[in-house]
């Protein structure tokens, strides 16, 4: 009866290792790689990573190598299909850096944004700012 039990923990990753594998972060990186191996904590390793971006209808992409994760920044961890993976829909690949400062900006409106709400949450209706008073664990 206990095998039927899913895994909730970081051993349900067991499955995962040796796969190609997209990882999310909290920062908003979006990393592709073969994860290699993971802790009790859920750091992982990637081999042969590439961070992707994207702007628009294009995307591109840096290779990193050999990375190390921390658990606590995923966001996301999900396997890629290989199969899929080559058939990215209504998107064109570009230089890197071509595409570097478009995608900086966008991140930089996505933080003023965030800001912005967060401060009128704030003022209107008495949210907390984020990493502010009551925010911690």
């Amino acid at each position: 009866m206990d095998s039927l039990i899913p895994f909730t923990t970081s051993g349900s990753l067991v499955d995962c290792v040796d796969r190609k594998m997209l990882v999310v972060l909290r920062d908003g990186r979006k990393l592709h790689g073969v994860l290699r191996s993971y802790d009790q904590f859920a750091n992982l390793v990637l081999e042969d990573t590439v961070e992707r971006i994207y702007h628009g209808n294009a995307f591109a992409e840096n290779f990193h190598g050999l990375f190390l994760i921390r658990g606590e920044n995923v966001v996301l961890l999900g396997e890629i299909d290989l199969d899929l993976e080559d058939e990215i829909p209504h998107r064109r690949q570009v230089d890197y850096t071509a595409l570097e400062p478009y995608h900086k900006n966008d991140v930089e409106t996505k933080k003023q944004r965030e800001e912005l709400k967060a401060q009128i949450l704030y003022e209107k209706k008495g949210f907390c700012k984020e990493g502010g008073e009551g925010d911690g664990y």
